[in-house]
């Protein structure tokens, strides 16, 4: 099922992409055959969805193969489909090609895939933002990045789950754009420390909207092979990004295994399995205000942004 989170006339629901249109799920499910909802009320978001497991996800299934009402997809405004995550997380150097193309500053072995683990960050919820936003340019960073990324939306609350296991937790999947500031204006006068160069990467992800994520989520079951996705990111119609998920350094079961380690996963936890090569950093070629960026992966849609304009004064502490 494609689920998505959508606004009409100043009401956030969440609903089943069909062919013919949307089902409203809230609605669908409160005049089932007809008859009032019975026992808690009907979900009225993804994430909801997820926490009631594998019969909510049922029920919905079977009303979105029968339901007649449905919505325009032209008449709504998507949302991205989990707005506020709990937890968003994501990978830095999961392609050994966006490595290379990195200088090598992330480092790569010989055997990546088994003499290393992944290297997760996380990111505030404010990142998240809506498929059609215009992401602003903070007043930090005077050179925006793109990173096209398969993200993983968790389904069911899971700790130190083994790999062979981890699909098992998985709700579906989505797009998301890792938006990245490449450099930072407040090293201008700053005394030189350790560690600087690493935070000030790190600084580059947290901006608001720096995570546009859509324009659905794809429940896991729809997916034949997670690894076997074609992906492509473009700028103006110019492809920039074009690879597989095959590339993958840490495959998508290995990663949440990983995390489930290091922290407890909840419904609507969303990960972020990192870009491959292509961005702008490797060849200078940065966004600019008013660029459009179509991400897309096969069997997830396209998630489109714009890049907002560019700020008149940056923010420089130390002068």
């Amino acid at each position: 099922m494609k689920l998505l989170t959508y606004s009409k006339e100043k009401i956030v629901s969440c609903g089943v992409l069909t062919d013919a249109g949307i089902v409203d799920i809230p609605s669908a499910l409160r005049h089932r055959s007809g008859q009032a909802w019975e026992g808690p009320d009907a979900p009225g978001t993804i994430k909801e969805i997820l926490e009631r497991g594998p019969a909510c996800l049922a029920q919905i299934a079977e009303l979105a193969g029968s339901a007649k009402d449905v919505i325009s997809l032209d008449s709504v405004r998507l949302c991205a489909p989990i707005p506020r995550p709990g937890k968003v997380l994501a990978l830095a150097g999961n392609y050994a090609e966006h490595i290379k193309e990195a200088g090598m500053k992330l480092g790569l072995s010989d055997s990546p895939r088994v003499t290393t683990v992944p290297r997760p960050f996380i990111m505030p919820a404010t990142a998240v933002a809506n498929p059609g936003d215009e992401i602003p340019w903070p007043v930090y960073s005077e050179t925006i990045d793109y990173e096209i990324e398969l993200a993983v939306v968790i389904g069911r609350k899971a700790k130190a789950v083994a790999t062979e296991n981890a699909p098992e937790i998985i709700g579906g999947y989505t797009i998301v754009n890792d938006v990245s500031a490449r450099t930072v204006t407040f090293v201008k006068n700053r005394a030189k420390r350790p560690w600087d160069e690493f935070y000030d990467w790190l600084n580059g992800k947290w901006a608001d909207g720096f995570c546009p994520m859509g324009p659905y989520l794809l429940t896991a079951d729809e997916i034949d092979d997670v690894q076997d996705l074609d992906m492509t990111l473009s700028v103006n119609g110019e492809v920039r990004q074009n690879a597989n998920t095959s590339q993958m350094i840490h495959p998508v079961a290995q990663i949440v295994s990983f995390l489930s380690h290091l922290m407890t996963l909840e419904p609507g936890d969303v990960i972020a399995t990192g870009t491959p090569s292509g961005v702008g950093m490797a060849t200078g070629n940065f966004l600019k205000a008013g660029d459009r960026i179509d991400a897309t992966i096969e069997n997830l849609g396209t998630l489109t942004n714009t890049l907002g304009p560019r700020p008149e004064k940056f923010y420089e502490p130390l002068v």
